[in-house]
């Protein structure tokens, strides 16, 4: 703020002419081409001095394009490539990452902004692979987590 002052009715985060930021322009120019860069999302690349967009689309053909810019590259695959990570998804995660980790639901909704905890668990939870952990750190409160090293006490 000291940097770059903006007046109390002005957004915080604004786009190059001081607008608001929307979802769409950032999923557009942000969110997908980092999930191509981060390579969770088609690919780029490097063949004779340029750069090759690989992407699927929705019936699973593969398609290639080559581009002289590697940023060309990203931005088609961002563009073309069907499904990817949503940003909302990240949501889902921490939700059950919580529950995972024993938070109890209350507490979950709460942090979610949920009215009621049902809501928090029927819709932002998942099954994971490693709930038996949770078990195991219930009944032994000196048990350590494996993902973390840290120890696990019973909520």
């Amino acid at each position: 703020m000291k940097r770059w002052p903006a007046e109390a009715s002005e957004p915080i985060f604004a786009n190059e002419v001081g607008a608001p930021l929307r979802r769409t322009l950032f999923r557009t120019r942000i969110w997908r081409p980092s999930l191509v860069r981060a390579g969770m999302l088609g690919a780029v690349v490097t063949v004779d001095g340029g750069f090759e967009a690989q992407w699927s689309n929705l019936d699973g053909r593969k398609h290639t394009e080559r581009f002289r810019t590697e940023p060309q590259a990203v931005h088609h695959v961002a563009r073309n490539q069907a499904g990817g990570l949503r940003f909302h998804d990240l949501r889902h995660s921490y939700a059950t990452w919580l529950v995972d980790d024993g938070v109890p639901p209350n507490m979950v909704q709460r942090v979610m902004g949920h009215e009621r905890s049902s809501t928090t668990l029927d819709l932002y939870t998942r099954r994971t692979d490693n709930g038996d952990r949770i078990l195991r750190a219930l009944s032994d409160p000196d048990d350590e987590d494996p993902d973390d090293g840290a120890a696990l006490a019973p909520s």
